[in-house]
């Protein structure tokens, strides 16, 4: 169990900006398409809100958001950067 959801989306946001890589050890990694701030997952059924929150580096911005359930990070670029 991941215990920080801001650290890992962090790890996952700088490797994906810097390489474009949607790979990691820990948790699953999906990218979303651009200008997404919400996602809904669906797991057995059951649908789930996953709230993205912001990430700037450098240039670059990001929507982001952890989902406990699934241990995946969500990823959505902002489009027109």
């Amino acid at each position: 169990m991941i215990t920080n959801e801001k650290q890992v989306i962090l790890r996952v946001v700088e490797r994906f900006v810097q390489s474009g890589s949607t790979s990691d050890e820990e948790v699953s990694v999906v990218c979303l398409p651009a200008n997404k701030t919400m996602y809904v997952e669906t797991i057995g059924g059951d649908g789930r809100v996953i709230s993205l929150d912001q990430y700037r580096l450098g240039e670059r911005v990001l929507w982001a958001g952890f989902s406990t359930r699934s241990q995946t990070v969500f990823l959505s670029e902002v489009a027109g950067q």
